[in-house]
């Protein structure tokens, strides 16, 4: 189901509500849970949240208003996902608006009744979330992450500015599923384009330290970084490190470019959170989550810092250029 034909469904379904049921919803404050993997003081995390204010605002949702929201930020510990997660539970909101596949899988864990609306998420079929994407079938619905064929796009960009390169570490915690998930969608579309990928697991600052000064130590080499909360969270430690080896790095995020990363391709989020707060609207208007399908996202982006290149002693070719919706002088 295309994403506009999904709308125009929820917004037919919404003008034959009777008006004095829609009144009387309006009335009451209803509970929403959030539920995120990072820090609360977080930069990314005020854009994004304001998207899915804004995107519930649109809707007739107002914040303090026509629904309450419990907020929790794990900060990057994958120790709190769980604790926080029985909080929210307990709280008994009628929906809860889950990111990253961690942070949903506990989500999961503490509850089969609640209604659980998922972001940033790669692959929701193989982390037993849902059934298929056209019929979720339990309690968890949302938006896709991204689609296998991302993978081919990252290496595609590295061969752009760096056409001698050979290999390609991806570095992501194993402990998720999102790293299977990318490693071999990454290994599939690397022979095509000459490209050795190099399985780099860490779980911790000394991994990130050391995965990185080894593949230093070889020429011709990059650094893949899919989406992933560990990542993110030391995203800072894993630019400086590229920066220190002169490594080329692509990155799934904008913000890791405007933090200094080299060059990044992926999904609008503040767009992503925009568009999930359609699901949570038609949750608290009765629908079954079981029966919404899960869609992909509607808008990519490409970042490039042109300053990052020009200290690595990379040239962007124009190709890079052209594309690109933010460049950062």
């Amino acid at each position: 189901m295309r994403r506009r034909d999904f709308i125009t469904l929820i917004g037919g379904a919404a003008a034959g509500w009777p008006i004095a049921a829609r009144g009387q919803q309006a009335e009451q404050m209803r509970r929403i849970g959030v539920l995120m993997s990072l820090a609360a003081d977080d930069p990314r995390w005020k854009a994004l949240l304001a998207g899915l204010r804004d995107g519930l605002a649109r809707l007739g949702w107002i914040e303090g208003s026509t629904i309450h929201i419990d907020y929790r930020f794990a900060g990057g510990d994958p120790d709190q996902f769980s604790v926080l997660a029985k909080e929210l539970v307990a709280l008994h909101p009628e929906v809860i608006f889950a990111q990253s596949t961690p942070v949903t899988a506990a989500l999961q864990r503490e509850t089969h009744a609640i209604a659980i609306v998922f972001v940033e998420v790669s692959d929701p079929i193989g982390s037993g979330f849902i059934a298929s994407l056209a019929h979720p079938g339990g309690n968890l619905t949302g938006i896709i992450q991204y689609e296998p064929g991302i993978a081919g796009k990252w290496l595609a960009m590295l061969k752009e500015i760096a056409p001698n390169i050979a290999r390609v570490a991806l570095l992501a915690n194993p402990k998720g599923t999102a790293y299977d998930y990318f490693l071999q969608n990454a290994t599939a579309a690397a022979s095509s384009l000459g490209i050795e990928i190099i399985s780099s697991p860490v779980d911790n600052v000394a991994d990130i330290e050391r995965s990185i000064s080894s593949l230093a130590r070889q020429d011709n080499s990059g650094l893949l970084c899919p989406p992933e909360t560990f990542i993110t969270a030391h995203r800072n430690l894993v630019i400086a490190l590229a920066a220190k080896h002169r490594l080329p790095a692509v990155y799934a995020w904008r913000y890791f470019v405007t933090d200094g990363g080299l060059m990044s391709y992926g999904i609008d989020l503040v767009d992503v959170y925009q568009q999930s707060a359609t699901y949570v609207d038609h949750i608290l208007r009765g629908a079954n989550p079981a029966d919404l399908p899960v869609q992909s996202p509607t808008r990519y982006e490409t970042a490039l810092n042109l300053k990052t290149a020009k200290a690595l002693g990379f040239s962007v070719p124009a190709s890079l250029l052209v594309r690109a919706d933010e460049v950062i002088e």
